[in-house]
């Protein structure tokens, strides 16, 4: 194995380790409600999570950018050899973060009001929903902020304190979300308002761990960093390029938030079970993304550092090598949903309705890969060429490809006027719909950054 792919494996282990925690959170958290009990049963609590965490993915895959930005950046700064501007960036993107989560907590009531006016669920899910969001939203502070040291860990080629952050964020999510939702020994918990508990104190955790990591391992980073040098971190050239880079990578947010979202609302729209089926097959979709993921922070981190260096040849050998990668993943998971499919479903919900409700919906998971992780590949590439606009125009042309392909769909198959079918027959073929819309967004990501990947990665970040 050659140099370059021990450093893609350097990088991008640590993050598939922690990726594999992401994914694990919410299927612990959607599994402890489909183990709780109430009058609406498990598919009640089920969509109460799925609609809180859609509330938080309305509001924090906006801010995305703040990773994404902050690791591209700091990439290049570090390629250039540049420690005083790694330090201002990590400035920048953590008092960007602190800014934007004022504002969101300032919000929160008037966002949640806007949120169900076209949030389409039962009263029972809208109100288990609120709940959830009322107790999370208080971590807004730490979430934003460890978006962006992520991303800085990640630009200065650490992706190992990065895992750690997030191993400590998930590790102490997932344990406290089941003391605190199921109870232990003799006390019963504080079922579903457990959950959202735990979660909270995991962001305040990761935070905390990040803070020290810094402080201990980054300290000659800011040795003789003044307050001259804090001001002008927030003046000059570089934070013009700072927010117009964030700006384009924000509009790119809001397309992949619009997205999602319109999914789990749509599937709303049909009933809690369409909406719990729904949310059970995008947490096991997304499984496959948190592996390939770790290529895609690999990429972002090489290719931005041999920009930086001003290496053409090795920013091209970088994007060969982690495209091998990822599609390395993709027919792997394959062979995954294929074979273990039902497997994982169970473990998801003990509920037998729930379970045999998702079956005819497992091939969709099967086609998804190959496209998901050449998509998602690109992304963390371009990102690190801080090549942002054809990123944000891909993902608007993929959002309206996903809605464009749902009406279309919707108006040939779904009956309209007199007709009323059944309405789990109706939700069932709704939902295939909203699966193949689903798969021509990730066909039009991966079509556009492909052919737009010369010009802009390997030609005028070297102009």
């Amino acid at each position: 194995m050659n140099a370059l792919n021990k450093e893609i494996l350097r990088l991008a282990i640590p993050s598939i380790l922690a990726g594999l925690t992401v994914p694990l959170v919410g299927m612990v958290d959607i599994a402890v409600a489909g183990h709780l009990h109430g009058s609406g049963g498990a598919a009640a609590f089920i969509g109460g999570i799925s609609v809180g965490s859609m509330l938080f993915d309305l509001l924090y895959w906006n801010f995305s950018f703040l990773r994404a930005g902050t690791g591209g950046l700091t990439a290049q700064a570090y390629g250039k050899r540049d420690p005083k501007e790694c330090a201002r960036l990590l400035t920048r993107g953590v008092g960007l973060s602190l800014a934007i989560a004022l504002l969101v907590l300032a919000i929160q009531w008037s966002f949640v009001q806007l949120a169900f006016l076209v949030v389409d669920a039962s009263e029972e899910v809208r109100a288990l929903a609120l709940q959830y969001f009322f107790i999370r939203i208080w971590a807004a502070p730490a979430t934003l902020s460890l978006m962006a040291l992520r991303g800085w860990f990640i630009g200065m080629q650490d992706s190992v304190s990065s895992m750690l952050t997030d191993l400590v964020v998930n590790g102490t999510n997932i344990v406290l979300s089941i003391l605190l939702a199921l109870g232990v020994g003799n006390w019963p918990g504080l079922g579903f308002k457990g959950v959202a508990l735990g979660t909270l104190i995991g962001q305040y955790a990761g935070l905390l761990f990040a803070g020290l990591t810094i402080l201990v391992k980054y300290r000659s980073l800011f040795a003789g960093f003044t307050g001259e040098d804090l001001r002008t971190a927030f003046q000059g050239r570089e934070i013009r390029r700072f927010f117009s880079l964030n700006t384009d990578l924000f509009f790119r947010s809001l397309g992949l938030t619009a997205i999602y979202i319109g999914f789990t609302t749509l599937t709303a729209h049909y009933g809690d079970m369409t909406l719990a089926v729904g949310a059970i097959l995008m947490k096991l979709l997304m499984i496959f993304s948190f592996f390939t993921d770790g290529f895609a922070y690999a990429g972002q981190a090489l290719v931005g550092k041999f920009i930086g260096m001003e290496s053409r040849e090795m920013t091209r050998k970088s994007v060969r090598y982690v495209f091998i990668w990822s599609m390395a993943i993709a027919v792997g998971f394959i062979f995954i949903y294929q074979f273990g499919g039902m497997q994982m479903l169970r473990i998801m919900t003990s509920d037998g309705a729930v379970v045999n409700a998702c079956r005819p919906y497992l091939p969709w998971l099967i086609l998804m890969p190959p496209l998901g992780c050449a998509a998602f590949a690109w992304d963390g590439i371009y990102e690190g060429a801080t090549s942002s606009r054809p990123v944000r125009n891909a993902m608007l042309g993929a959002m309206v490809g996903f809605y464009l392909t749902w009406w279309v769909l919707k108006a040939i198959f779904l009956p309209a006027g007199d007709a009323q079918p059944d309405p789990v027959v109706l939700g069932g073929a709704a939902l295939h719909l909203l699966m193949a819309a689903y798969f021509i967004h990730l066909l039009v990501r991966t079509v556009w950054l492909t052919v737009f990947y010369r010009r802009s990665i390997l030609e005028e970040p070297f102009q």
